[in-house]
């Protein structure tokens, strides 16, 4: 997970799943535990050799 500046802020999974459908909840804090403040963050998919970005917001 990035923020809007590209900075990463933390790594939600990084693993292998099995096929179907996953869910993974935020607590809005980053890799070192701290809060992070209210806006867009990016988070890049990687399955199957494709990659996406995809967009949450975090609202306070």
């Amino acid at each position: 997970m990035y923020n809007i500046r590209g900075q990463k802020v933390k790594t939600l999974f990084d693993g292998t799943a099995e096929k179907g459908l996953h869910r993974l909840v935020w607590n809005g804090r980053d890799g070192s535990g701290r809060s992070v403040a209210s806006g867009i963050y990016l988070i890049h998919l990687e399955s199957a050799g494709k990659s996406s970005i995809r967009k949450a917001m975090l609202m306070k």
